[in-house]
């Protein structure tokens, strides 16, 4: 997950309370014929505020016969937004990495429960989470990095023991660097301390997903990018998703949509390669539903590995967290939003990919704003309640 202005672990909960309060007062019964147009008018709304440049949103519902895509606004040059041009979607990119750990784990690679030790070198596991005196590196789990409680310090938001930036700070004052996965975990052990001992807490880390890609890597003998081609790309025709700065989309696609962190255009930036298997990956809103839909209809996974992803565990007030996907029941965030789960997972670019089970209605875009990321849950409560009336 990028650059974030709010603190991604809480995804930006705090500051949602307010805004989601004021929630749909004036809803009124909808009707199929003018949903679309509808629907189309809050991207368009979102459109106005300010520092939103341009932003995408789809929807999809197999058993209420809707699929419907929006895109709206231009590039810097003036240039209109296409619905192919692709946009960084940031942490939701934790949600592949997941699914192919549990894809390896039904082909019997691997166990959740495996000591992360075994897949890993041991210069890599060397000094790994002393905490208080005590190494507990190989007491961490393939399970504990999939759900945020390995008690690892997080290289992208954490606080340095020696003061000096953090990997997202260094991201603005070295643009122009590439980063290497390793090279992340190495910033992790040498620059920050870890919070808990293994299982006894839950910190959302980009560092423990840095981790599962390299596991991935090595069961596979695939670089990450060539095993979510191979897995998730091609069999889905995801043909304009690829791992940012490492590879190329199936199909030649659009350029890549501009990304903001409020005023500062970062799409750009070779620094984000920073990220890697924690959110590396440009996609647009029909293919992540291509991935989400398979994912949730038994496609991908067997429905007895999906349910062990949604082991959850607390995150926030309305929100848990399973292996790479998020829970968010509206009703815990505030009592007057309507009675609604959706599962997926957010970034801190305003991204979004979620399936609400109730309606059977996947939902995918962004806002492509760092500071529109409480927004963005704003605006797939108001879809949502949209097709809520006509359902």
């Amino acid at each position: 997950m990028y650059l974030s202005i709010v603190n991604k672990s809480k995804f930006g909960v705090l500051v949602l309370f307010i805004a989601l309060g004021i929630f749909l007062q004036c809803s009124s019964t909808q009707n199929t014929s003018n949903l679309k147009e509808k629907t189309e008018k809050l991207l368009e709304k979102e459109l106005t505020k300010n520092n939103v440049h341009n932003a995408f949103l789809s929807v999809y519902s197999p058993s209420q016969s809707i699929d419907w895509s929006f895109a709206g606004g231009a590039f810097a040059n003036g240039e209109q937004i296409n619905l192919e041009n692709p946009f960084i979607t940031a942490s939701i990119g934790k949600t592949f990495t997941a699914t192919a750990i549990t894809i390896l784990a039904e082909q019997g690679d691997l166990k959740f429960n495996d000591p992360i030790s075994l897949h890993l070198p041991d210069s890599l596991m060397y000094h790994l989470h002393i905490f208080n005196g005590v190494n507990y590196s190989r007491q961490i789990t393939i399970a504990h990095l999939l759900q945020h409680t390995s008690g690892l310090p997080d290289y992208f938001e954490g606080t340095t023991t020696d003061g000096s930036e953090n990997v997202m700070e260094l991201m603005f004052s070295e643009p122009d660097k590439f980063w290497n996965p390793v090279e992340t975990i190495e910033f992790s052990k040498t620059k920050m301390q870890p919070l808990f001992v293994p299982g006894n807490g839950y910190n959302y880390t980009d560092t423990e997903y840095i981790l599962l890609g390299l596991i991935i890597e090595k069961i596979s003998g695939m670089s990450l990018h060539q095993y979510f081609e191979e897995h998730f790309f091609k069999p889905l025709n995801m043909k304009n998703t690829s791992m940012h700065l490492r590879s190329e989309p199936i199909e030649k696609t659009l350029k890549l949509s501009e990304t903001f962190v409020a005023d500062i255009e970062v799409s750009t930036f070779t620094s984000l390669s920073a990220d890697w298997a924690g959110g590396g990956l440009v996609s647009t809103g029909s293919d992540l539903i291509k991935f989400q839909h398979a994912l949730f209809s038994g496609e991908i996974i067997s429905a007895e590995t999906l349910k062990t992803m949604q082991n959850w565990v607390p995150e926030t007030r309305g929100m848990e967290y399973g292996f790479g996907l998020r829970k968010v029941t509206f009703k815990k965030l505030f009592p007057t939003l309507p009675d609604l789960t959706v599962i997926g997972h957010s970034g801190s670019t305003g991204s979004f990919m979620f399936y609400c089970p109730e309606l059977d209605v996947y939902l995918a875009g962004t806002l492509n704003q760092t500071d529109k990321v409480k927004e963005s849950v704003v605006l797939m409560v108001k879809v949502l309640s949209l097709i809520e009336d006509i359902s």
